[in-house]
Order: C-alpha cells, then sequence, then structure tokens
C-alpha cells in the first residue's frame, strides 16, 4: 500500500476530520516540510520508516531513470513529507502509538506497545 493510502487509511480509522483549526498557534513553530529535501524528511523519520523510505526511493528512482519520468517520486516525496511533519509534531513515541490506536481499533483488541511496527503495520494493510 502506498503512503497516500496510508495517510487515507490512517484518517479514516482515526478519525481524522478536515476541519479548520480555530486559528492560528502561537508559540510553538513546526516544521512543516512542505519543501523538505529528500534527506531533510528521512531525518525526521522513525528509524522502521527511515529503512522503508530507502527502499521505495531506490526503486522509484531506478524506474524513474529508464522512464524519465519523475511524478512518481515526486508524488512519494509528498506523502513521506507528511509522515516527516506527522513525525516531528508528535514525537517518535507517539507516531508508533498512532499506528497502534488504529490496528487496535481494526482488531478490537489491544496491540502491545513492544510489537515491532513492521508487524503493527501489517496489520493495517500497510
Amino acid at each position: 500500500m502506498s503512503i497516500p493510502a496510508l495517510s487515507i487509511r490512517l484518517a479514516m480509522v482515526c478519525g481524522v476530520t478536515a476541519a479548520a483549526t480555530p486559528g492560528p498557534r502561537h508559540g510553538r513553530s513546526r516544521p512543516s516540510f512542505s519543501e523538505a529535501t529528500p534527506a531533510e524528511v528521512r531525518a525526521a523519520l522513525i528509524p522502521e520508516e527511515a529503512a522503508e523510505l530507502d527502499q521505495q526511493w531506490r526503486e522509484l528512482m531506478a524506474t524513474a531513470t529508464e522512464t524519465l519520468d519523475l511524478s512518481e517520486v515526486l508524488a512519494t516525496l509528498e506523502s513521506w513529507r507528511r509522515v516527516a511533519r506527522l513525525t516531528a509534531v508528535t514525537g517518535p513515541e507517539a507516531h508508533r502509538a498512532m499506528y497502534r490506536r488504529a490496528a487496535a481499533r481494526m482488531a478490537g483488541d489491544d496491540i502491545p506497545a513492544e510489537e515491532p511496527l513492521v508487524r503493527t503495520k501489517a496489520r493495517l494493510g500497510l
């Protein structure tokens, strides 16, 4: 499953809405990652997802080299930028906990904190 599908699926499971926030938040500056380079995105990810990005990036770049089409590379980078921003805003443990909560909702059962992320994401079809 692609990262855009991940974002949509997690939003549906976790009850995220597109409702506007009450207004700008003053005080804490949050990184937007809207123009982050692949290296900056990778640096913000948890190690498990950095490895996932590495694998996807190599595959996409190899394909782009053959097709001379960067559209999939750019779309994937944009998706990972959202993941990086979420990770940076919430922190690594809260980011992992988000996946556990989503998997728990789908399974109707608690997911142990020590479960490897790859297994938790597999429960979500990711």
